[in-house]
């Protein structure tokens, strides 16, 4: 197949986007000469077709990787050096920076304002952060041993990483993964989600036109089954970083384990939930936390999906968030008003639907939304969706929805909010509402997740560590942590004195 085509972008008109492989800073096809095919999640109907890299094409991506990371990257290269590579691949997507969120609100169903004032935004400023802290992490100097020894510690980038994105935030993970990776030293073999390859592959052109060597970036858009399981396995991969479910985030730890001992950093799903008090400002807490579970459809690993009120404000409270809801901005991508879009497949909304059928079904009752949107016209909307009266033995409070839906309750006592919080397999995010800032200090503390917001929701910034405890993930991303996740540190003992 060829390795582009020509797609209708709206306000850009025809445009010559990527869809084959990108292996040694070249556009190829699949060895195989097999595709798969996307479908655009606002009409259901079908979108561009991609190359589908076979194992033999991750050998060929690894091998180039391998060789860039002993000759043109790596240490080889001075840190000042990467890091303004860095920064001039952040100045070329901010150039195109209206093109690329109108390809990402495209493949992706996001609303096109969205995508490039956020997504393409915070990708922009990731870059901007790593390229800046390129050369500031270094190991130590340990002068503790007389005249006997002196010991140092070096930070080494740990080699060819294989990275594995999601769909719900694309170029958005796609940053949060290279930046590091590529500050630290490291070379980079990438699946993009095989529901939305479109940005990363953008994106290489982006990495080619800043200068960045060949090899150090490889794409290979594909299934996860395949593409995904072969860089998961392959014995020449030094490190796997993978976001996205936590059923997929076994398999990938155990393709690691099997295969070379990888390391592997994972952020996987969440259930997050928000403990809202009577001390709270109502409207205030209903706002952020409307925007922390409709933001992107509730597409969102950290979204505030389980909120539990006190009892003296949560009829206030409900009443405040269903108007929250209805207030959303539904709408078609392209439209520059709409921060509401299509979930992104058929099989997701369906999911969707089926939880709050399930609410429905062992008691819960719905304030607002709970179907499909009556405008869909065949693409995968579901409304803004509140669901009352839920308790914790609910399948719809106890799994990861995916999807516009929050489920409520009622708490007396602080200890029985922290009970309900932690009464879960996840542990990536919650939030506090409360204007006791003890109370604060005492939550922060005693719930288990790796992101607490007090009195806010759903901010993240590229200096800021982001994981999660229990199934929600191993490691961190962003900050100088997402950075060490890239590196390896070896002690040095130099004899000074020592004799046998």
């Amino acid at each position: 197949m060829p390795t582009h085509a020509t797609i209708e972008v709206p306000s850009f008109g025809e445009v010559k986007v990527p869809t084959g492989l990108f292996i040694n800073n070249e556009w190829v096809e699949s060895q195989s000469g097999e595709t798969f095919s996307t479908v655009n999640p606002a009409t259901g109907k079908p979108f561009l077709d991609f190359a589908h890299a076979s194992k033999e094409d991750v050998d060929a991506a690894v091998k180039s990787s391998r060789k860039a990371f002993k000759t043109t990257w790596g240490d080889n290269v001075t840190a000042v050096e990467r890091g303004a590579l860095l920064d001039k691949l952040a100045d070329l997507l901010e150039r195109d920076a209206a093109k690329i969120g109108a390809l990402e609100s495209l493949n992706s169903g996001k609303g096109v304002r969205i995508a490039r004032e956020f997504d393409v935004g915070d990708s922009i400023a990731t870059l901007r952060y790593y390229a800046g802290l390129a050369d500031k992490l270094h190991g130590q100097t340990l002068n503790h041993y007389a005249k006997e020894k002196f010991v140092y510690t070096i930070h080494q980038p740990i080699g060819v990483c294989g990275q594995i994105i999601p769909w719900n935030y694309p170029l958005q993970m796609w940053a949060w993964k290279v930046g590091p990776a590529l500050a630290a030293g490291c070379t980079v073999v990438m699946k993009p989600s095989e529901l939305t390859p479109l940005t990363a592959l953008v994106m290489c052109d982006l990495a080619k036109e800043a200068g960045i060597p060949a090899g150090v970036i490889n794409t290979l858009p594909g299934l996860g089954a395949t593409t995904g399981d072969a860089i998961s396995r392959h014995p020449d991969i030094d490190k796997i970083a993978f976001t996205g479910s936590v059923a997929t985030g076994r398999r990938i730890s155990v393709a690691a384990a099997e295969s070379n001992l990888k390391k592997v950093t994972l952020e996987l799903g969440g259930k997050s939930p928000s403990l809202v008090f009577d001390s709270a400002d109502v409207e205030e807490a209903a706002s952020w936390i409307a925007m922390g579970i409709w933001f992107n459809s509730g597409q969102d690993c950290c979204a505030s999906s389980r909120v539990y009120v006190q009892e003296g404000i949560y009829d206030k409270f409900i009443a405040a968030l269903k108007s929250r809801a209805e207030a959303c901005k539904i709408g078609q991508p392209s439209d520059e008003a709409t921060s509401f879009g299509p979930l992104i497949s058929e099989t997701q909304r369906d999911k969707v639907l089926n939880y709050i059928e399930s609410g429905k079904q062992e008691g819960a009752s719905i304030i607002t939304g709970g179907r499909k949107w009556p405008e869909s016209n065949g693409g995968y909307w579901v409304e803004p969706t509140i669901l009352a009266d839920t308790h914790i033995g609910m399948k719809c409070v106890q799994e990861e929805i995916f999807g516009p839906v929050i489920v409520t309750s009622k708490f007396k006592t602080e200890e029985e909010a922290v009970e309900l919080a932690n009464n879960t397999i996840y542990g990536l995010a919650a939030s506090i509402f409360s204007n006791d800032a003890r109370q604060q200090t005492r939550l922060a503390a005693s719930i288990d997740a790796g992101t607490i917001w007090l009195n806010q929701y759903g901010i993240l910034h590229p200096g800021v560590p982001f994981g999660g405890f229990k199934h929600s993930g191993i490691g961190r991303e962003l900050g100088t942590y997402g950075m060490e996740a890239y590196q390896q540190v070896k002690a040095v003992h130099q004899n000074l004195t020592q004799t046998m």
